[in-house]
């Protein structure tokens, strides 16, 4: 029972890392799309700033589905499923109030 007593991580590392390794890129993208992922959820709540949140939103879903190809635990997978899910709902609203270009263009 020696492994029940064993702690899983080391405190080296990232705090996203269950490895005990550091991942600095997809740390970042973690932060990043989940930066990306609240201001475009809090930003689609305006009508007039459909610009920003489908904007923000369309650059968290890229950044978060990278993410998610580099990603090595199961800890940033969480994290950037939550700021993907938050950028891809405030882009769908952006969308519905105007769109990317919508009144800039056209």
């Amino acid at each position: 029972m020696a492994q029940a007593m064993r702690p899983n991580s080391t405190s080296a590392g990232s705090l996203f890392a269950s490895d005990g390794k550091a991942h600095p890129l997809p740390d970042t993208l973690l932060y990043a799309t989940a930066v990306l992922g609240v201001l475009a959820l809090i930003t689609s709540i305006w009508s007039n700033l459909h610009l920003l949140s489908s904007w923000a939103g369309l650059v968290g879903i890229f950044t978060g589905a990278y993410g998610q190809y580099v990603s090595e635990t199961t800890r940033e997978r969480f994290g950037l499923i939550l700021g993907l899910g938050a950028s891809a709902v405030g882009f769908f609203i952006g969308m519905a109030h105007g769109g990317l270009f919508g009144g800039v263009i056209g």
